[in-house]
């Protein structure tokens, strides 16, 4: 499936993008089985976690249903490699036009880092796939609000970096699309059991949910 439709598919199911920073290679199938079975399709390995492409390609070869990829990609070389190994998702924490433009080079899926209007329009200009909103905590869902009122509805708006199931609801209300979660979902040393768990609880909080 082409990475833009996967990413569009997974998106209007269930628009959680899972960072695993620090995901150790050995574990990397047993916690992506977690979040698989939890219901996420989109899982970041960010590229300062110890061998990151070893990780990347065995989530990517073990999950064709998961758009998988890398998180703080800065250069191009970088969306490359990730490429090389069958990553087809780059997040960023900020906008670099060269490594945009590489990714949609390859037909890669592109969410840079935006925190300004001036950033996020020029993101959206170059051909973002989406907008990492970051750090969500200096990107409160009044800020969020701001935004989309300028950027208006299409463009998709994905805070990271604080966010827990208890201020998910705000931040949807304020227009957000979507939310990239990090520590409190995983941190390494944590079982897949312990993931599946919080995988599922912001499953949950995002679609109003109770668990059984």
């Amino acid at each position: 499936m082409n990475p833009s439709r996967k990413f569009a598919l997974a998106m209007a199911e269930l628009p959680l993008l899972a960072i695993l920073r620090g995901l150790e290679p050995d574990q990397a199938l047993s916690i992506g089985q977690a979040l698989v079975d939890a219901g996420w399709r989109l899982i970041e390995v960010p590229l300062n976690s110890p061998r990151p492409l070893d990780s990347i390609a065995a989530l990517a070869s073990a999950f064709p249903q998961a758009l998988v990829g890398a998180g703080t990609v800065l250069a191009a070389a970088e969306v490359h490699a990730v490429h090389g190994v069958g990553g087809r998702l780059v997040v960023s924490p900020n906008f670099n036009a060269e490594v945009l433009r590489a990714a949609l080079q390859l037909d890669m899926v592109c969410v840079p880092g935006v925190m300004t209007p001036t950033e996020a329009f020029s993101a959206l200009a170059g051909g973002a796939s989406g907008l990492k909103l970051f750090p969500g905590e200096m990107v409160p869902p009044g800020a969020v609000r701001a935004l989309r009122a300028v950027l208006g509805a299409g463009p998709l708006l994905l805070p990271v970096g604080g966010i827990s199931t208890h201020n998910m609801a705000a931040y949807r209300a304020a227009g957000a699309s979507g939310f990239g979660i990090g520590s409190a979902l995983f941190k390494p040393g944590m079982t897949p059991a312990q993931v599946r768990e919080n995988a599922t609880e912001f499953r949950c909080a995002h679609t109003g949910s109770i668990r059984a």
